[in-house]
């Protein structure tokens, strides 16, 4: 096995190391450690957090690339490793991926969804093939099918009450260890959500994930649980590998929209005078241009230095990956400008109070007091926006995409799946579950995303700070489970 790095894996990672350095930055903060506890003790920022971080647990295991390595034939000296790349999720879900069918079928199907002529007991006749995977240990799918999904339901149930159960216990034993109460005030406290943290909520959502999870991962086995696409691929190998798009789309835009607004604005709004005429010339200049016209115009160019330069890349999924990467840039060169001006406003504020006067009268220099004193006193501005502009950046991606000026074609997103459905939903009969399945991935991650730039920015903005605070919280001092 060999390890390859993509230019979208570097930077995930990179993102990665951001976060555990300002988690680290958080615990040793006592400003933002009561910020984010005010955050997170709200139930919907919870539940939030944890469905985007099940997707981002699915992104990083698609973040993982390797090269397989190819039988040793006789005479070869080296090992050789196959040309293309695959991921840790691609080997996850290898079976569903080869389990293809020849054309559309129905989620839960057992039979194909179009009319074929196909010989049967040695007649011509036109009818519902069966698939080739979907349902094929059925006998009599007309008779057998809704008995094996409704028994490999319940299994699924029953397997998912059981981990959820025993997860539980655990938790309230190792709080009983922690705490000292008895299992009786433990549950009471639990019911009633009389807990520091949102406990009840948080295991609530564990329970959906779960039994969701497990029904999907059950009925895989021998169903396409959200159908197939028209070259027969599962709709839902194609959905969980666009999660990685989505969230790389928006990772990595914010973090080209970051260093650029922060810089010019706090640069700006402090030096002023002929810098500030000239960065707002810029940013006003790039806002004047429609944005989807500067993106169109950018990646075909990079298209065609594609085209003409085919050494450069040595497999179609490098070549995707770099025009992703080029669609991250340009969507974060032609998105900073707001964040630019919001930070250039508060910073033409901030350079008047007296401790920056202060600093400036001690002889202070001006870098220092950019970063000691401007720069974290303008952080709750940047962090409210940019959790708010992830879910823009993952909508706009879904839009580019359907216009055809998004990701290339060959790589899985969200955007890809909403124009292919253009066509389908135009079909007779209609072709409606890559549609629908794109729609609930992408309303998921969205609504997570805003739920919690939400609590976010409740607690950060010293003006809205006090709705963010949790009423148990305030009103008993009830010890934490």
């Amino acid at each position: 096995m060999q390890p390859v790095f993509l230019l979208t894996d570097i930077f995930v990672y990179a993102i990665l190391l951001f976060v555990l350095w300002y988690m680290w930055r958080v615990r040793s903060d006592r400003n933002l450690r009561a910020n984010w506890r005010l955050a997170m003790r709200r139930p919907v920022a919870m539940v939030s957090s944890m469905v985007l971080g099940f997707f981002l647990l699915v992104a990083l295991a698609d973040s993982v690339h390797y090269r397989e390595a190819l039988p040793v034939a006789s005479g070869q000296s080296r090992t050789q490793f196959s040309s293309e790349a695959l991921s840790v999720l691609d080997q996850v879900l290898l079976p569903l991926a080869t389990a293809r069918e020849r054309s559309y079928s129905e989620p839960l199907s057992a039979v194909a969804f179009r009319k074929e002529t196909f010989e049967r007991d040695g007649a011509s006749v036109r009818d519902y093939p069966r698939l080739r995977f979907g349902g094929h240990h059925l006998k009599d799918p007309a008779t057998q099918l809704a008995d094996d999904v409704s028994s490999k339901t319940w299994a699924a149930l029953g397997l998912g009450v059981s981990f959820i159960v025993l997860t539980m216990l655990i938790g309230f034993a190792l709080a009983k260890a922690k705490t000292g109460q008895t299992f009786g005030d433990l549950f009471l406290n639990f019911k009633t959500g009389r807990t520091e943290w949102p406990w009840r909520s948080m295991a609530l959502t564990f329970s959906v994930m779960v039994l969701s999870i497990t029904w999907v991962a059950l009925l895989s086995q021998g169903y396409h649980v959200f159908g197939t696409d028209r070259t027969g691929n599962s709709v839902l190998v194609f959905a969980l590998k666009s999660v990685r798009t989505a969230l790389v789309i928006g990772g990595l835009t914010t973090l080209v929209v970051l260093p650029l607004a922060l810089l010019l604005g706090v640069t700006a709004g402090y030096l002023r005078g002929w810098v500030d005429e000239a960065i707002q010339y810029l940013y006003t200049l790039l806002a004047s241009i429609p944005d989807v016209l500067l993106i169109a115009a950018s990646v075909l160019l990079l298209q065609v230095f594609i085209d003409k330069n085919q050494g450069v890349f040595e497999t179609s999924l490098e070549r995707a990956d770099a025009r992703l990467f080029f669609l991250c840039l340009i969507l974060g060169i032609t998105s900073f400008t707001g964040l630019c001006r919001l930070v250039r406003g508060e910073t033409l504020k901030l350079r008047e109070l007296e401790y920056i006067q202060s600093a400036r009268a001690f002889g202070v220099s001006t870098p220092r007091v950019l970063w000691r004193h401007i720069v974290p006193n303008l952080m709750h501005l940047v962090l409210i926006n940019t959790v708010m502009q992830f879910s823009s950046f993952v909508l706009a991606e879904a839009v580019l995409s359907y216009v055809g000026v998004g990701v290339d074609p060959k790589t899985a997103s969200f955007g890809v799946m909403i124009n292919t459905a253009r066509a389908e939903l135009a079909a007779t009969p209609l072709v409606w579950w890559t549609l629908a399945t794109a729609f609930g991935f992408m309303f998921l991650i969205v609504l997570s995303a805003n739920l919690l730039a939400d609590a976010v920015r409740d607690a950060f903005d010293p003006r809205t700070r006090l709705r963010s605070a949790s009423p148990v919280a305030s009103q008993t001092q009830e010890v934490s489970v």
